[in-house]
């Protein structure tokens, strides 16, 4: 069970997360309205008993999130992927079946305080997730089996090293998402 604070956009991200995961708790941003009294209840609860930021995986989430990460650098992660999220051509949590929630849930990321520098673009380019014809499906795959969400290669490539991506986990992922195997 998780224990965190789990922290989302809206009250129907907040009831599709509770279908998915239980009794969990869950406050919710109100999109661009997060104020800072409530950045300091999350820092608090932070403190308290940790925090997951669980935002849509589009601008405005990913705006919301660095802004709850600039005021709460120990918070959790987990993403959902754009097409996981996407319903009818909205896109959000709220859209999850309750599946992918769960399979978010199941790889929370943890931001390191010293970024490491395992991995370069030249990485990415060598094994074709930049610079090559498929390599935005191939990030997009490998992005949902580490958890880290979908992005472009420059975004890609911080998220691996933010999270502390092991070379040896990189590597068996990749071979993983060619082969066909699904997390």
């Amino acid at each position: 069970m998780i224990k965190e604070l789990i922290v989302v956009e809206g009250k129907n991200d907040a009831h599709a997360v509770r279908q998915a995961l239980g009794e969990v708790d869950i406050i919710w941003t109100e999109g661009y309205g997060l104020t800072k009294k409530k950045l300091e209840y999350i820092a608090e609860m932070a403190d308290r008993q940790g925090v997951i930021i669980f935002t849509d995986p589009d601008t405005v989430g990913e705006q919301i999130r660095n802004r709850i990460r600039a005021y709460v650098p120990q918070a959790k992660h987990t993403y959902l992927t754009r097409k996981a999220a996407t319903k009818q051509g909205d896109i959000g949590v709220e859209n999850a079946t309750t599946h992918e929630i769960q399979r978010a849930f199941a790889h929370i990321q943890q931001e390191q305080e010293a970024i490491n520098g395992t991995f370069t673009i030249k990485d990415l380019v060598s094994v074709g997730l930049a610079g090559a014809t498929g390599a935005s499906e191939l990030r997009i795959a490998l992005g949902r089996k580490l958890g880290i969400g979908d992005t472009n290669a420059k975004q890609f490539l911080h998220r691996l090293n933010r999270f502390s991506i092991s070379r040896e986990l990189f590597f068996q992922a990749i071979e993983e998402v060619r082969h066909g195997k699904r997390s």
